[in-house]
């Protein structure tokens, strides 16, 4: 079957009014709920990533907390995908919420009573992963239930800044419980923050069966619903060109160096390394906060595809800018610039693909697009964080972002 009609609405999202998503009431619980589960996976990572790499100073073992976040994504996306079409996405959202307080309380546990080894890190961390995937796909498909075609544009970007808001803020709060609490009470606490999403969830008035006129449901069929899938997307071309888009940046540098951000941190040598590690962290998000509140405060920049592109070549330059700068506030700058574009060219070409995909595999598509944006990320572990224990990080960095740089260059060149 290749299924090229009946989309939803056009490819190039028409211009709308600011802040359009949050007219709908079931959207404004969602981002609040949303970004706290965010912030919780976020303050997770901060408290888990710094005890670790106090502990064991790996950038191999960094490398595979890439590795293992992504890979689920890679294997299951489209799967998750799959079942959001046939099931309901909310309970597949709280199965993933739960994996990620049974990951949190993993590592309170082991910080508790001192016994964290490598293999038990390892182990949670794939855990964490694969609650993210539970997580994003069908949250997407939930996305389009609750706004519909109309204000879909404004949802996904508002999803986004709410993404980084989350990763603003978790640091932050990330680094007051560490330093209050400490890491073992402060990751039992970090399961509080999953539960508001848990509970909305419970009784929201989307999924399969309050939807109106629904497409007939497709078995899900494991690795035959992606070969289909990628059958069934072959003439949409702006689907396409933004997978494609989507999986390279996420081959090549996902977000990588976001593991490595303590080796940064020590490198450029500006007094205490964890609060230098934190405020790394918040510039990257601090600037993808301010795309977000501007471009949709303001309804710039429509979605195309050759503008997302266009997004994606300036964050390459800012991510090279970073890896290579020696001084500590030019290095905090480059950083908030590449925050800035990332959010603005992955909101554009994940808002291109939902509103291009046909009614009948949203999620099967969604899922798709995920596994290239995603999942591939788990490779930018080795070309991020396993190359960077030989080359050093921060050449790793410089020459994952300049091989996508040239894709993004090829992709522009093939759209004229």
């Amino acid at each position: 079957m290749n299924i090229r009609a009946n989309t939803p609405a056009a490819a190039t999202a028409p211009a709308k009014q600011s802040f359009a998503a949050l007219r709908h009431a079931g959207y404004r619980a969602q981002f609040v709920t949303y970004v706290l589960a965010m912030m919780a996976d976020n303050i997770e990572h901060v408290i888990s990533y710094w005890v670790v790499f106090r502990k064991f100073q790996s950038p191999a073992l960094a490398g595979f907390a890439v590795v293992s976040h992504w890979l689920p994504f890679l294997m299951f996306s489209v799967a998750a995908g799959a079942l959001a079409d046939r099931l309901d996405p909310r309970r597949l959202i709280q199965c993933g919420m739960v994996l990620f307080i049974i990951a949190s309380l993993g590592w309170g546990y082991f910080f508790i009573t001192d016994t964290l080894e490598m293999w038990h890190a390892m182990v949670l961390l794939v855990i964490h992963g694969c609650a993210g995937v539970l997580w994003q796909s069908p949250g997407q498909v939930l996305l389009y239930d609750i706004v519909g075609p109309a204000d879909l544009s404004s949802a996904v970007r508002l999803n986004a800044t709410a993404r980084y808001l989350g990763v603003l803020v978790g640091p932050a709060m990330g680094g007051a419980i560490l330093l209050a609490l400490g890491p073992s009470l402060g990751i039992f606490l970090n399961t509080v923050f999953y539960l508001p999403l848990i509970l909305w969830l419970v009784n929201a008035p989307y999924g399969p069966r309050f939807r109106k006129g629904a497409p007939p449901r497709r078995a899900v069929r494991g690795l035959a619903d992606i070969v289909q899938t990628i059958r069934d997307i072959a003439g949409h071309r702006v689907i396409v060109s933004m997978t494609l888009l989507g999986g390279c940046a996420s081959f090549f540098v996902g977000n990588a160096y976001n593991a490595q951000m303590p080796g940064f941190a020590l490198d450029l040598g500006h007094g205490d390394p964890g609060v230098a590690y934190s405020a790394l962290l918040a510039a990257d998000a601090a600037g993808a906060l301010l795309a977000g509140v501007l471009l949709e405060s303001r309804a710039l920049l429509a979605a195309k595809a050759r503008t997302a592109i266009i997004l994606a070549v300036l964050w390459c330059c800012a991510l090279m800018g970073f890896s290579l700068a020696t001084v500590y506030p030019l290095a905090l700058a480059l950083l908030f610039t590449a925050g800035f574009f990332e959010l603005a060219f992955n909101a554009m070409a994940q808002t291109l693909v939902q509103l291009s995909a046909p009614n009948e595999i949203r999620g099967r598509v969604i899922g798709l697009y995920n596994m290239a944006s995603l999942g591939l990320r788990a490779f930018s572990g080795v070309t991020v964080g396993l190359i960077g224990s030989l080359l050093g990080v921060h050449w790793s960095l410089a020459l994952s972002a300049l091989a996508m740089l040239a894709i993004a260059c090829g992709l522009l060149g093939l759209r004229r």
